[in-house]
């Protein structure tokens, strides 16, 4: 999937098992910022998971909880 470099770095939120929110990000950085800020606003929300994704190339960066 090829994208807009203004909207290649994907977070997703996931609350109650539905997505609840999406944000898009050009700067890898600053979307790794917003992961963070996402985990600690949100992770009190009921199964919350927050999902950073290169919408690019589809790779997964980060999950919050770790899935270890």
């Amino acid at each position: 999937m090829r994208l807009g470099s203004d909207r290649r770095y994907h977070l997703i939120l996931i609350a109650a098992g539905r997505p609840a929110m999406h944000g898009w990000w050009g700067s890898e950085a600053t979307a790794r910022d917003k992961f963070v800020v996402w985990v600690g606003v949100y992770g009190a929300l009921p199964d919350a998971r927050v999902i950073l994704v290169d919408a690019e190339s589809g790779a997964v960066f980060r999950v919050w909880p770790d899935e270890r």
